[in-house]
């Protein structure tokens, strides 16, 4: 199974940028995406073109904004939107999909915001969203992917300084959101396969970060620590363009 996960930013601006033409190039079973931006059948008329795709969309109240999606080739047991919380089931940012084998659950985790106005909120939503993945574990493992919204470590943002405790994505807050879920025994699947590759799957569209590799690692699969052992590949795309952000992928 060659599961990828990809934040599009706007799923009808990423049609408009070869996102047809990436599909093939990266040839995934399943595709996980976040941030699509667009109502459930807005989603649905963008991908009209697409072929061989069962498509599930979850959108936020707010139009234009957020929203999650999965595309598999492969119809999936059930489909199941949001958290069951209603505080954290207004904006369209959980999805999970359920195989044989497992469960599939896309995240676009809240951000905290550029003067952190939402980080005591993203601290609630971290942990109703652990309680969440440990709920679907007691019945299957659990494979969780998408754009989580926190560099974990030092070696997953270019410039950890100067963000440490600062800028959203890097405070001790949402790393410490982060530590619990790989302490309750979900791997980051990157990490597990690359211990010490620096590669990033978000760049700011400011400065030429891109092009200079000013990034971070937002992006994941962690997955339940029993399907470590199916574990092939994990990888970050770079060379996918599109968005700001980059495709991961995991390939169990």
């Amino acid at each position: 199974m060659r599961l990828i996960s990809w934040n599009v930013n706007g799923i009808r601006a990423v049609m408009k940028k070869d996102f047809l033409q990436s599909l093939e190039t990266m040839k995934p079973d399943v595709l996980c995406l976040q941030e699509t931006k667009a109502q459930d059948d807005q989603v649905i008329e963008a991908l009209a073109e697409l072929e061989g795709f069962h498509i599930y969309s979850n959108s936020a109240v707010k139009k234009g904004y957020s929203g999650t999606a999965i595309l598999s080739r492969t119809q999936p047991l059930s489909i199941k939107e949001d958290m069951g919380i209603e505080e954290h089931d207004q904006e369209g940012r959980v999805l999970a999909a359920e195989f044989d084998e497992y469960y599939l659950v896309t995240v676009y985790t809240p951000n905290s915001g550029g003067e952190l106005k939402r980080l005591g909120y993203r601290q609630h939503w971290d942990k109703a969203f652990l309680q969440y993945l440990q709920q679907l574990e007691t019945h299957k493992p659990v494979i969780v992917c998408g754009d989580f919204n926190v560099a974990h470590q030092p070696i997953d943002l270019a410039r950890p300084k100067a963000n440490y405790n600062k800028n959203a994505g890097y405070m001790q807050e949402e790393i410490d959101g982060m530590d619990q879920y790989i302490a309750s025994g979900f791997l980051d699947t990157f990490r597990y396969k690359n211990a010490d590759q620096v590669k990033y799957s978000w760049w700011s569209y400011r400065g030429g970060a891109r092009a200079k590799n000013v990034g971070w690692r937002i992006d994941y699969f962690l997955c339940s620590e029993i399907l470590g052992t199916k574990i092939k590949q994990a990888d970050i795309l770079n060379d996918i363009h599109g968005s700001d952000h980059c495709p991961v992928l995991l390939e169990l």
